[in-house]
């Protein structure tokens, strides 16, 4: 049986929660590693708007917005109860504060890294735009151990990229700045062989090399 394939990028934070998941899940797919600038024709067919990660189903339907392939993955195989499915409003709730790190906080943190690069001096104030988020999840983090409970949740993995993407800006602030809690949720989540997993480096796609299977566990 012919696997689905996923276009995606290894530094791109969107792809990295999409494999993260699809590792989560044992959800085999083809990888195809891309390179921003110069997006394959295939990708393009299917894809017009040219962003990954972007996933073909066996079907020929696409799915090309990282949450949506996360869900689909969960829905094929959901080994670690990253749904929480035994509590009813769980997944609005990820789903809410998913899109609140989308609409919110991905645009400062933006902002953020950009001023950081260019020595601009509105670098302090982008960040502090970014630290409403960031103090509530410290708050969530405070009573529990993972972003929904004590029991890891499709939030910490949909999330995780974007506050590690934060934390690397200006490393010396944040290590001591008071977030001990997010700290803390962080690095044990990046420091596991599921994020280095993750991030293994794959050959970039040509259209005529050999294919990654990734997703496997």
């Amino acid at each position: 049986m012919s696997l689905p394939i996923l276009y995606s990028l290894q530094r791109c934070p969107y792809c990295i929660r999409a494999r993260l998941v699809l590792l989560l899940a044992k959800q085999p797919v083809i990888l195809r590693e891309v390179v921003i600038s110069n997006i394959p024709p295939e990708m393009l067919a299917i894809s017009p708007k040219g962003t990954v990660p972007v996933l073909l189903l066996n079907d020929s339907s696409v799915i090309d917005e990282s949450i949506d392939i996360i869900i689909w993955a969960l829905k094929q195989n959901d080994p670690h109860n990253l749904l929480l499915q035994e509590q009813p409003n769980a997944l609005p709730g990820m789903l809410n504060l998913i899109t609140r790190n989308d609409n919110e906080f991905i645009p400062r943190l933006e902002k953020y890294k950009a001023a950081a690069r260019y020595h601009d001096n509105a670098e302090i104030n982008y960040r502090q735009q970014c630290e409403p988020f960031t103090y509530h999840l410290e708050q969530r983090l405070t009573e529990n151990d993972y972003l929904m409970g004590n029991h890891p949740s499709l939030a910490d993995y949909a999330i995780l990229p974007f506050i590690r993407q934060f934390s690397r800006v200006d490393r010396k602030w944040y290590l001591k700045a008071p977030y001990p809690n997010l700290q803390r949720w962080l690095t044990k989540h990046y420091q596991t062989p599921l994020y280095s997993k993750a991030m293994v480096q794959h050959p970039k796609w040509q259209g005529n090399n050999g294919d990654v299977i990734f997703g496997c566990g």
